[in-house]
């Protein structure tokens, strides 16, 4: 009867997330009637009422907030607009050479941002109207810079990453050492795209290198040497074990608006939008984490989460087969889906299985961190893309993004590809 009562509410939660209903509320309603039906409702109230505090007061959760701070001051203050010119000093003699700047200017946001869509609207208000400029078609321009921005989420401070690390109870330092490895591939493989494309279609991307400033290696330093100061103010900190992950945010968000002050850029203005945005996107994404520990609570008392888990045993299911099916699911949430709300629902139901599989819940992590990326660029309800559209609405239509960003998306599949074949892709620096 009780997993009777899980199927039904599984099959409610998904019907409230196709009706768009919010995923913090689809998540609650449906753990409490569930509860409700199962043990009555003064049991169902005593038995949730201690897992919403339970989430919240992890202490390791403090550092979203503090990345989140570190990656909005450095926004609002400039402190990452010299990226796209210092890429430029090394990669401009390239086919496709400001593209690909873009692409690694993205990668170095991502190291104080941890948000795809924060790197999405900070890269895509430079370097589209440069790479438009110098001739690139501008629907590859924009589809450039949505996909660079999904390299937000995969390189360290990956807010994503942090969460999964405390829902899964895992080490969030191993996750970001994985999550450095995938981000890297992840821009390579742009890279390799934007060079194809450069050589097969002139047309859409010029060879020659144009577009690109004037600026001497000594003036692109000075430009960046603040996200340097940060980056190995943070990361040092972090990988070295003198810092735990919440330490290295709080560091990390005192460090940039340190940098801020000093260089005269942080005023009273961009502070309070930094810490306004800040308290938004941290409080949507805890509420979101409070809907999940009660359905996680549900499905663990109807006992649907252990029935699945022993389906999935009698399917006798392969590594590759189990992992095609994983894979299919997030591709398919992420047409529909917002990453948190994707991920939160589905690790419920997943974990026991990865656990069931000796599956190395680090390496689990970053791939669907990865999962969730992709999400962020296809349609019909890609983010980034969205974003992409706001800040660069003049170049391009939607559909002509969703075009532009259709060759990334064939290589994200190989990077997923690889990473399946080759655990050992992302494990490498974690010693796993």
């Amino acid at each position: 009867m009780s997993v009777d009562v899980g199927f039904y509410g599984l099959a409610i939660l998904m019907l409230l997330l196709a009706l768009r209903v919010p995923v913090a509320l689809s998540l609650v309603v449906v753990s409490l009637g569930g509860m409700t039906v199962m043990l009555g409702w003064n049991t169902a109230i005593g038995q949730l009422s201690s897992a919403p505090y339970e989430f919240i007061a992890k202490w390791t959760l403090s550092a979203v907030p503090m990345f989140l701070l570190m990656g909005f001051v450095c926004y609002h203050t400039g402190l990452t607009n010299g990226l796209f010119s210092a890429a430029k000093v090394v990669f401009r003699w390239l086919p496709g050479g400001v593209a690909i700047s873009s692409i690694v200017a993205s990668s170095g946001f991502a190291a104080v941002s941890g948000s795809s869509v924060a790197c999405s609207a900070a890269m895509g208000r430079i370097a589209i109207p440069e790479m438009v400029r110098g001739g690139y078609k501008p629907s590859f321009a924009c589809g450039t810079i949505a996909a660079g921005g999904t390299i937000g989420a995969l390189i360290p401070p990956s807010i994503l990453m942090i969460v999964y690390g405390v829902f899964a109870q895992v080490s969030i330092t191993q996750v970001f050492l994985g999550g450095i490895t995938i981000g890297l591939l992840t821009a390579l493989s742009y890279s390799l795209v934007i060079l194809l494309v450069s050589w097969w279609r002139p047309d859409i991307v010029p060879r020659e290198a144009v577009g690109a400033r004037d600026i001497t290696a000594r003036q692109a330093l000075l430009d960046i040497w603040p996200v340097l100061v940060l980056g190995v103010l943070v990361f040092g900190g972090l990988f070295s074990g003198f810092f735990t992950a919440t330490e290295a945010g709080a560091v990390g968000a005192a460090g940039a608006i340190l940098i801020g002050l000093l260089l005269r850029r942080l005023n009273g203005r961009a502070m309070k939008a930094a810490l306004l945005e800040t308290l938004s996107t941290t409080s949507a994404l805890l509420i979101i984490g409070v809907g999940a520990s009660m359905f996680t609570l549900f499905l663990s008392l109807s006992g649907l989460a252990g029935y699945i888990t022993g389906a999935v045993t009698g399917w006798e299911l392969s590594y590759l087969e189990l992992m095609l099916v994983v894979v299919l699911i997030y591709l398919f949430l992420g047409l529909f889906m917002e990453p948190f709300g994707a991920m939160l629902v589905t690790l419920p139901v997943l974990l026991p299985v990865f656990e069931l599989y000796d599956v190395s819940l680090i390496w689990f992590g970053v791939l669907l961190v990865k999962l969730l990326e992709i999400g962020m660029i296809t349609p019909p309800v890609g983010m980034n893309i969205f974003v992409i559209k706001g800040v660069a609405g003049q170049y391009a239509s939607l559909m002509d993004i969703f075009r532009g960003v259709a060759t990334f998306l064939v290589a994200d599949i190989a990077v997923v590809a690889l990473v399946v074949f080759y655990p050992q892709i992302v494990l490498v620096l974690t010693g796993g």
